[in-house]
């Protein structure tokens, strides 16, 4: 007999992977609150720290998209404040984030993304894509991922 229950019913609650992003959120949230008394400069240094530390514990497919889209963010938009942000490393514009990177392993997906936030000035018309699937970079998609993160940062 087919299941009577409406989808909210049938909801089984957040997945492993995302309770696991939500308390990673709420660490986050702890360590920047720890640090209400530090300069700026030492905040940013520390979020910095904190992104290339989460990097470094990535698979190492992973860890090497990451450093280089890391790489690519510092260098052509300066502008972009590392932070981790739900445990990935994400860039931000006055603390709002503009774009992330989401490792594979995260949600157990097949492939690492790289993803862009309404604060991000990519409109083009009535629709554009907001995050691209990443299985390896070249160098033709590290100038495509420079120059859309540039026009990102705005």
């Amino acid at each position: 007999m087919p299941s009577t229950k409406s989808p909210a019913e049938k909801y089984e609650g957040f997945t492993a992977e995302e309770r696991a992003a939500m308390k990673e959120h709420a660490r986050e949230q702890k360590r920047t609150a720890a640090r209400r008394g530090a300069s700026k400069a030492e905040k940013d240094a520390a979020a910095e720290q904190d992104v290339l530390a989460k990097i470094a514990e990535m698979p190492e497919a992973d860890r090497v998209l990451a450093e280089r889209i890391h790489r690519i963010v510092k260098t052509v938009a300066p502008g972009l404040a590392p932070k981790l942000w739900y445990g990935m490393p994400a860039y931000a514009r006055d603390g709002k984030v503009v774009c992330h990177f989401q490792s594979a392993e995260k949600f157990t997906s097949r492939y690492a993304t790289l993803g862009f936030s309404d604060q991000a000035a990519l409109d083009d018309g009535a629709m554009w894509p907001t995050a691209f699937a990443l299985k390896e970079l070249t160098a033709a998609d590290e100038q495509f991922v420079s120059a859309l993160v540039k026009r990102a940062a705005g």
